[in-house]
């Protein structure tokens, strides 16, 4: 007859990858985009802009909604379209985990 060995236990921790949580980008805005916020509430355009500000907080480069990378002047720089006349101009700094928002008007003034 053979003998059935003792399957050990297993007691060893779960090694598991590791859920980090989301930890949400620094939006930092510049003087202009300060003050083009308020025109956006004027014109009703906050709560769209608002809602485009939380997918950059959660990560800059989530697409839908499209991003552009811009060229010439604002190279370096990303802009997402608030509605077909206004855009959100920012840069993305990934070593400071930082946004910086530069404006959220019109392109055409």
């Amino acid at each position: 007859m053979s003998r059935k060995q003792k399957q050990p236990e297993n007691n060893t921790p779960d090694h598991s990858p590791e859920v980090k949580p989301v930890v949400p980008w620094r939006i930092v805005y510049s003087r202009q985009a300060q003050k083009d916020a308020q025109k956006l509430a004027a014109a009703g355009l906050k709560s769209k802009a608002k809602a485009l500000l939380e997918v950059l907080a959660a990560d800059p480069f989530t697409n839908p909604p499209q991003f552009e990378k811009l060229l010439g002047d604002l190279s370096g720089c990303y802009s997402r379209r608030i509605n077909i006349q206004h855009r959100l101009v920012y840069e993305v700094f990934p070593a400071q985990h930082t946004i910086h928002v530069l404006r959220m008007w019109t392109h055409y003034e």
